[in-house]
């Protein structure tokens, strides 16, 4: 059976929170960003569609348990459906499994019998259709959404293209995933799990082209192709510490690992500076102790100060 040519995503709904922040709790992750659904519904006078449907949403539900990405076919010959689904890198088996298991019901009440359809939330996305249905290129565009808010001047489009520079390095050597902050700017690239190094490279390079020109100066931003997105958000106050909900497991795709490694090395340093500066207080203080009694306990008391300033500013490393 061959579907006349038409636009997949005729219809976007636009979420309330609008960009991913890093230190979101695990819930976000099934807030809605967007919808496509394809205008022509099934026509099934015996439910073959629906029960292939619900073959297929079965199938991928379970598999989210134990991988980021999926896809399969279900069905006879006549009535095959292709479906899959995605979770993003950073997210455990546990949240993709809640993420993905919200789909098919969502799927159901926002684009009821349609033969293709696409529902992307914040932590994961599923698309599904008919076989024949018109094939749409991997880097059309398919949903974008850029910050109110912008930051014309003081370098910040310089530390925002940097660090896309960045993400669309390390998502190809990532192989599909990649996430780091540059000078308080939070980047994230992902592609579909089947494709490629090479086209995951150029279609993050597509992304990212469009987020500077559909985005300009401003603070955040989200470019989701057919086969890509990626992410950009500033914070003026520094890039939020991530949300442990959120931590990779084992098995997940391949992640970035760049802004874990500068945390570790400025926190081993400043921990040895304060026991540096501890050691030496002491010694300080022990000389004069006979002399002025008080004197320790003041020098400790302002050592674990410092030294708890230390540890509390590597905290806030910048990758």
């Amino acid at each position: 059976m061959v579907f006349p040519s038409e636009p997949f995503f005729c219809v976007l709904l636009l979420s309330s929170f609008l960009f991913v922040s890093p230190s979101q709790s695990a819930a976000d992750y099934s807030i809605l960003v967007y919808k496509g659904c394809a205008k022509q519904a099934f026509q099934d006078p015996n439910g073959v569609y629906s029960q292939a449907i619900s073959a297929l949403f079965g199938s991928l539900v379970s598999q989210s348990t134990k991988t980021k990405f999926f896809k399969t076919t279900a069905g006879t010959s006549q009535t095959t459906i292709t479906g899959l689904f995605q979770c993003r890198g950073d997210l455990s088996n546990t949240d993709c499994y809640n993420c993905v298991s919200k789909l098919p019901i969502l799927t159901d009440k926002l684009c009821g019998k349609t033969i293709a359809a696409r529902i992307q939330l914040y932590g994961c996305y599923i698309s599904y259709e008919v076989a024949g249905f018109a094939q749409i290129s991997g880097m059309e565009m398919l949903y974008k959404t850029c910050g109110a808010k912008n930051l014309a001047g003081g370098g910040f489009e310089e530390r925002r293209d940097t660090a896309l520079s960045v993400m669309q390095n390390g998502v190809v050597s990532g192989h599909g995933y990649f996430a780091t902050n540059y000078q308080s700017v939070y980047v994230l690239g992902q592609c579909e799990g089947d494709v490629g190094d090479s086209d995951c490279g150029e279609c993050v390079k597509t992304a990212v082209q469009r987020a500077q020109v559909e985005c300009g100066n401003a603070i955040s931003g989200q470019i989701y192709l057919h086969k890509c997105f990626i992410s950009y958000s500033y914070y003026a106050n520094g890039v939020p510490r991530r949300s442990s909900s959120s931590s990779s497991s084992s098995n997940s795709i391949s992640s970035g690992t760049g802004q874990n490694t500068g945390k570790t090395v400025a926190i081993i340093v400043g921990g040895a500076a304060g026991v540096g500066f501890l050691v030496i207080c002491l010694l300080f203080a022990r000389g004069l102790i006979k002399k002025h009694d008080g004197m320790l306990f003041c020098t400790l008391k302002n050592t674990m100060r410092l030294d708890s300033y230390t540890l509390h500013f590597t905290g806030y490393h910048l990758f």
